[in-house]
């Protein structure tokens, strides 16, 4: 991993790292995991499935509908695991790097709570579901391979904010949905309240690189910038899985996708859960619709 060259990322942590000290709780002890949890509930929020709000949603028998709130709500968990996996690693790579010297202390609580984070989204999934959906393919970054080690190095931990920035806006609402299961809002629940804290260091983390590649070469920012807006799209476009479909007993997965995809009831809902992140890329001066 090469860091050469990058001006070292300087932040002010003081209070993210007492709230990941005082905050500190012990995943394998806290949680009360029933042997088995209502079938006759929806796992994931119904506002929040990826048929929400169109008739295909409509034409699902109940019982349909609330077996795809609960593959819907493996294959989320399933996503947060294999996120999870993929930024501890680049992280880890970097944790001792001289670039990130005075983010390191940070980076270990990061790196220790996102651990236990992978291990409690199992948990619920292996327990509960029987199984984990396999990693779906990643961006291709071919795109971006010529930019600069720093605009290179934004591009790393862009994906992780808006990784963490989509996972929490679900955990948000379910963590509040009382028409789940308590343990699917526990485990909503808690995740939010650690990411509160992973968000915003990758928000102060972004905006340090993102004034070094501005000022270092501006004309690599909208390359930038059009390269995220594609990862925001994949990330959207991850949710939904044929497999979930088709564990739900939900014919032609493959084409209800695609339909569910371009449904404007569906483009709204995207728009929603990103417009936090696109209004914070677009404030720091990275428009990723221009």
């Amino acid at each position: 991993m090469a860091v050469r060259g990058i001006e070292p990322v300087v932040l002010e942590l003081d209070r993210l790292e007492n709230l990941a000290e005082s905050g500190y709780y012990n995943p394998y002890t806290m949680f009360d995991w029933p042997d088995t949890i209502e079938s006759d509930l929806p796992w994931m929020s119904e506002s929040l499935v990826t048929l929400a709000g169109t008739p295909m949603w409509d034409e699902l028998s109940r019982e349909q509908q609330l077996a795809l709130t609960r593959y819907e709500a493996v294959n989320f968990f399933s996503l947060n695991i294999h996120g999870i996996r993929e930024l501890m690693s680049e992280v880890v790579m970097r944790i001792h790097e001289r670039t990130y010297a005075d983010v390191s202390e940070f980076l270990h609580h990061f790196i220790g709570e996102e651990n236990e984070h992978m291990w409690f989204f199992a948990q619920f999934c292996l327990r509960y579901g029987g199984k984990l959906y396999p990693a779906q393919p990643t961006l291709k970054a071919g795109s971006v391979d010529h930019l600069s080690p720093v605009a290179r190095e934004l591009i790393v931990f862009a994906r992780i904010l808006i990784f963490e920035e989509i996972v929490d806006y679900y955990n948000a609402r379910m963590a509040t949905d009382q028409s789940l299961p308590f343990i699917a809002r526990e485990i909503n629940r808690v995740h939010h309240q650690d990411e509160s804290r992973h968000v915003a260091f990758g928000r102060m983390i972004f905006t340090n690189l993102l004034e070094q590649v501005a000022k270092r070469d501006p004309d690599e920012v909208p390359v930038v910038a059009a390269y995220l807006e594609d990862y925001l799209q994949y990330s959207i476009g991850t949710l939904y899985n044929p497999a979930a479909y088709r564990d739900a007993g939900i014919p032609d997965a493959l084409a209800l996708r695609r339909r569910a995809l371009e449904h404007p009831a569906r483009v709204k809902a995207h728009d929603d859960v990103l417009k936090r992140t696109r209004r914070f890329l677009a404030k720091s001066g990275l428009d990723t619709r221009s």
